[in-house]
């Protein structure tokens, strides 16, 4: 047991299962060798195949609401009208699965609920962000290879 809490500290376990029940994720696992740690929460979703470095399996859950939004994040939501797509991770928003393939989508184009819309990278895994929403992409709000924090608006889906 002390083996498994040296490789993540009890507060950064207590963050993450904070994280997981804010966003409703289902599970949230962290691999090291042949160490594990996995949280899970109430609601069911997907798992995503993960490096044996580290594993982190996330389903999307981004609210519309735009009062969840920070004091500075108002200004540029009161502009908004649509849906918000947030980060349901901190890690980097990749419009593309790869550099030289065309992006998941860009404004304009149709998506229907399931739709994979963007990867965020996070812990040197890729993870497939799926739409919540059926619709129209009306802004992208970060540019390829941005850094984003877990909440941030990504997209606005009308």
């Amino acid at each position: 047991m002390s083996d498994i809490f040296g490789m993540v500290g009890i507060e950064t376990i207590e963050k993450l299962a904070d994280i997981i029940n804010k966003k409703e994720l289902s599970e949230l696992t962290i691999a090291d060798g042949d160490k594990t740690i996995t949280i899970k929460g109430k609601k069911a979703a997907p798992v995503f195949a993960a490096p044996a470095a580290a594993a982190v399996s996330a389903q999307t859950s981004a609210p519309s609401a735009v009062e969840t939004l920070s004091p500075s994040e108002a200004s540029t939501a009161a502009e908004i009208s649509g849906k918000l797509v947030k980060s349901p991770i901190v890690g980097t928003f990749y419009a593309a699965p790869s550099p030289d393939k065309p992006p998941f989508v860009r404004v304009g184009d149709e998506v229907k609920k399931g739709d994979v819309i963007m990867i965020i990278e996070s812990m040197k895994l890729m993870n497939e962000i799926q739409s919540d929403y059926d619709g129209i992409v009306d802004k992208i709000l970060v540019s390829d290879g941005q850094a984003v924090e877990y909440d941030q608006p990504i997209m606005v889906i009308k």
